[in-house]
Parts: structure tokens; sequence; C-alpha cells
């Protein structure tokens, strides 16, 4: 073994010091070689340090690289580089009726996916019903939003499908990593406004006073992805339409 005490190493010309093939600079027991430098930062900004085998390390893109959000019907096609995504995704909320009664959200699922030998994947957006009501009215339930056979979500009930002056029950995710129920429908509440079926992404619009006339359902677009539809206030006054479902993909390089 080598022992070298000095203050100060100079090269004789030039600028650089080379350390001859075959031989290393050891700290404390570690060699400074290659391997063990940090890379050069240039080029990486917002990168970090990664080690992908425990013996090299390069700058690495932490966090998804880009969010791609669906509201209609198309196709997912993967960029270059991406090798995972994670995709949640709602269904179509539900309906509401009159006097508290009101839709329910569509359901919820989420998954990692290695995508490494997939393409492109087919989109389908669970539409939320129309088809609100008045009072004791059977609504429109919600459509069922999937990525491919990957995962997907059924839409939510509207108010009265499962009972008369009932909330509707809510839809349901499968084939993710997580899968739940959305949020179901209020019942009859005379005179009364109440909420329709909250959503993961959110509630559903606002309910108001005949005052206001038809408010909930004028107002049925002012809600979360797949919320179902609120009540209509009154006998006379109709519900909320259910809201779409969406689908987001977060990609990873």
């Amino acid at each position: 073994m080598s022992i070298l005490r000095v203050n100060e190493i100079r090269s004789q010309t030039g600028s650089q010091i080379t350390i001859p093939a075959g031989h290393e600079l050891v700290l404390d027991t570690t060699p400074i070689n290659s391997t063990a430098l940090p890379p050069s930062p240039t080029g990486n900004n917002g990168k970090f340090l990664k080690s992908s085998d425990g013996s090299t390390i390069s700058w690495e893109s932490v966090g998804p690289v880009a969010i791609r959000t669906f509201t209609s019907n198309g196709t997912w096609v993967k960029p270059a580089g991406v090798t995972k995504i994670l995709v949640k995704l709602v269904g179509g909320g539900g309906a509401g009726s009159g006097v508290g009664e009101s839709g329910a959200a569509g359901g919820y699922a989420e998954r990692l996916i290695d995508v490494t030998s997939v393409s492109s994947v087919p989109v389908t957006i669970g539409l939320g019903s129309t088809a609100s009501t008045t009072y004791s009215g059977r609504s429109g339930n919600g459509q069922t939003t999937s990525f491919g056979s990957f995962l997907s979500a059924t839409g939510g009930n509207g108010a009265n499908t499962s009972h008369q002056h009932c909330g509707g029950l809510p839809g349901l995710g499968s084939g993710g990593d997580l899968n739940f129920y959305g949020g179901g429908g209020n019942g009859h509440s005379y005179y009364g406004c109440g909420n329709g079926g909250t959503s993961y992404f959110g509630g559903s619009g606002a309910c108001g006073h005949p005052q206001g006339g038809q408010y909930a359902h004028n107002h049925s677009s002012h809600a979360a992805y797949g919320a179902g539809g609120g009540p209509g206030y009154h006998t006379s006054t109709q519900g909320a339409r259910g809201k779409d479902g969406v689908v987001v993909v977060y990609e990873f390089k």
C-alpha cells in the first residue's frame, strides 16, 4: 500500500491529473472512480440521481412526465420512453329526481400498469344520465367507463331505480389495484334539497329553492366527474343530470 501525504496536488502540465489504468484512489475504503462520482448535471434540470441496479447512478425523472385526461371516447397512445402508467377512472353519474331524491355517483378504479409491451389502449367514457325526472320518477343510470380490458367502473343508478322514493345505488370499480363504490344518492326529503352522490373527484351540483326555477337541473354541469345528479326541491322541480365519467392517465419513464 502506498501512502501519500501532501497538502496540494498539481498536474505537471495541463489542468488534469490522470490515474493510470489499473490504479485508483480510495477514500476511507471507497474507491473514487467513474461509477462513484455523480454524472454531470448539465441538461438535467428537475431530475434526481437514481440507481436502478445498486452499482451505477444516473439522472432520472421522478413522478409523471405527463398527465392525460379523457373526457370522451378515444385511444391512449404510448409516448416514446414511457414504461408505466397510473390510470384513474370513474363511471358516469345517475340522474336525480324531485323532493330530495337524487342519483348516485359512478364507481372508481385505479391501477398501475406496465406498458412496456403495450402500444395503445382504447378508452370508453361512461356518460352521466340525462334522464332526470320530477318527484318519484325513475331516473336514468350512468354508464360504464373503461380503459381497455385493464380496468373499468360502472355508472351510478338514478333516483328511484332501486326502490321508490330512494336514492340511487352507486357504481363500483373493477380490475384496479384499488376499486370502490361511488357515493349513493339521497332519499325522499319533502320540501328539501340534499346532494347527488359524491364521486372520487368531488361532489354534485347545487340544489335550489323553487324561486330559482329548475335550479338543480339547469346547473347540472357544475359538478365533479362521475357525480350523481342532485334532486329538485319540490314535486314539480326536476332533478339534475348525472355527470359524465373521466379517465386520467399519469405517464412515467
